[in-house]
């Protein structure tokens, strides 16, 4: 920081209730009236350095002028003032603006006296002030009090200029101190300066001086979009509150209500701001946008734009980014499902318009993602506030060619069974109808037959499936077999709902040689391979049609309950040959 002192005298203003006047022999015969505070002081000593106050002045022996509307208020004009008594004054970053607009409103020109203010204020602040890189930024700052004065005056567009200036000068030439807070920087020894030097000093600034000098970088084209988003991502971090806290007023207690109601424009501000280009700021960083952004009711149109971005890069995306906590809970454990249904939901728009084919580089991707929102499913399906709608409808979202296998799928819905216990009969007939059980693998097929959380139905299913899998590998190549099809009537509850499946593979057979009540499984044949079911989901034929075209089942717990169990049919379905 570099400094400026001017006049040798000693300080002889003294204040008594709201008037500041001078120590001196001589009675004061001009008083100056600014907001609340009244100056007492010499016409000789003033008048001489201010032309302004030459043309208000009359040549009666006391004046009293009012200032109200001088620029910087009353501190800048006690600056001026004591000037004009040659008492020392000490100028830096923090007030030359505030001093060289007072000094130009007041007249303190060459026209009016050799060496006047204006001119040693011009000359410190291009000479030391804008060669300086924090004393540039301090200044700037400072314009924001005076904007229109700063602006007119080109203190503002002087230190946009300076600043842009150091920022596009390469960084093993940079010499001056720069603030860099980054993890580990401050412990190596023998450091380059970082391409991103400047953007923590930058991201002091307001946002709309902030705004001119990113758009002023941008326009040259000499820096990497990747390091303007760089920059977006300091100031985000500076300016607005930390996401993966709970949005409440005690969250930043130092922030003011007039900070709180800029919060939106800032928001906004740094949206417009980000580069075009793909990659120029991280997926993890617009999802956080777009939570605050949820969050803060900015414009539509801002909110549409960062999902839009967002999906672009959905597949660079970790289950992290994904767990934004919704605004509807006070402790941040709901995640934002619907946040997330947005941004996929635009993400598939775009990967329509790129599907070139089953094996080509959009399978790849919708894939990706269908691993990842999977995933995510895992984790949200922990959470007890969250209901089984929006868990299906986030999972119903993608695509069937998205998931080559349902196990990450299986795993979510085993999740959400789990921690949550108090489920109806629809509700999990409604969660599992997700479930491709030809998709699961041997593994998940195996836990799956012995999940007693699973309903019976899906538990059949997989048994059907599984077997078919055995029977058709032995019998013929893979897509030899006709499709079947697996479906329950929906004016029935689980327990009593029919299952149809192909004919070869449905054709259930009760050992006769398995029934004894000690044992801990049942066997049941189909085409010659044997079906275990655990004795909750034991299935005992009841009578069978001579027709052929039902065989009628129920399983023994609900007979040992009931003595007569309701009845599950397995139909038949001839398979094409």
């Amino acid at each position: 920081m570099k400094y400026m002192r001017l006049g040798t005298r000693p300080d002889t203003f003294h204040t008594e209730e709201a008037t500041r006047t001078v120590i001196s022999d001589v009675a004061s015969d001009l008083t100056i009236n600014i907001n609340s505070i009244s100056y007492l002081l010499h016409k000789h000593e003033v008048l001489s350095y201010c032309g302004l106050l030459q043309q208000l002045c009359s040549d009666s022996d006391n004046i009293a002028l009012e200032l109200h509307d001088i620029p910087g208020g009353e501190d800048a004009f006690e600056l001026c003032a004591k000037f004009c008594y040659g008492i020392t004054i000490n100028l830096g970053a923090h007030n030359i603006v505030p001093a060289l607009c007072a000094a130009k409103f007041l007249g303190m020109t060459e026209a009016v006296e050799k060496g006047n203010l204006v001119l040693k204020l011009e000359a410190f602040l291009n000479s030391c002030i804008l060669e300086g890189w924090k004393d540039s930024i301090l200044t700037l700052q400072t314009t924001g009090q005076l904007p229109e004065w700063s602006e007119n005056l080109g203190i503002t567009r002087r230190c946009i200029d300076s600043i842009v200036e150091r920022i596009l000068t390469p960084p093993a030439k940079v010499t001056w101190s720069y603030t860099y807070t980054r993890p580990g920087y401050a412990q190596k020894r023998h450091r380059p300066v970082p391409k991103d030097w400047w953007t923590e000093d930058v991201s002091d600034l307001d946002i709309d001086l902030f705004r001119c000098v990113l758009t002023a970088v941008r326009s040259t084209n000499l820096q990497p979009p990747q390091l303007i988003g760089e920059a977006l991502h300091v100031y985000t971090c500076r300016w607005l509150p930390d996401t993966t806290k709970s949005w409440s007023p005690q969250c930043s207690t130092s922030q003011t209500e007039e900070f709180a109601d800029r919060k939106p424009r800032i928001l906004e501000t740094i949206a417009s701001l980000i580069p075009a280009d793909r990659g120029s700021v991280s997926i993890g960083f617009l999802l956080r946008l777009l939570r605050i952004a949820n969050f803060l009711g900015v414009s539509p149109v801002t909110k549409a734009e960062l999902i839009r971005r967002s999906s672009l890069q959905l597949e660079e995306a970790t289950v992290d980014d994904l767990l934004l906590p919704s605004q509807l809970s006070s402790n941040g454990q709901f995640h934002d499902v619907d946040l997330i249904g947005a941004v996929l939901e635009s993400f598939l728009l775009h990967w329509r318009r790129l599907n070139f084919g089953e094996h080509g580089p959009s399978v790849l991707l919708i894939r990706k993602v269908g691993k990842l929102i999977d995933s995510y499913l895992q984790v949200v399906a922990a959470d007890v506030n969250m209901p089984v709608a929006k868990v299906v409808s986030l999972a119903e979202a993608l695509p069937e060619i998205a998931r080559p296998t349902h196990d990450d799928l299986y795993k979510a819905i085993n999740t959400y069974l789990k921690e949550h216990p108090g489920l109806t009969k629809a509700e999990k007939k409604q969660l599992c109808r997700i479930l491709n059980c030809q998709k699961l693998s041997p593994e998940v097929c195996a836990h799956a037959v012995r999940n007693e959380r699973l309903p019976l139905r899906t538990v059949v299913q997989v048994l059907f499936f599984e077997q078919e899998r055995g029977g058709s590998s032995s019998r013929k190549p893979l897509g030899a077999a006709a499709s079947h099809i697996i479906e329950l009537p929906p004016d029935h509850d689980d327990e009593e709902q029919p299952t149809t499946c192909d004919e070869q593979s449905s054709s259930l057979r009760a050992d006769q040689g398995t029934t004894d009540q000690g044992s801990r499984y049942k066997k049941c044949k189909s085409n010659g391979k044997m079906m275990q079911l655990k004795p909750k989901q034991d299935l005992v034929r009841r009578e069978a049609d001579k027709g052929g075209d039902h065989t009628i089942f129920t399983t023994r717990s609900e007979e040992a309950i009931s003595g007569s169990a309701p009845t599950r049919y397995v139909k038949n379905y001839a398979r094409d040959k």
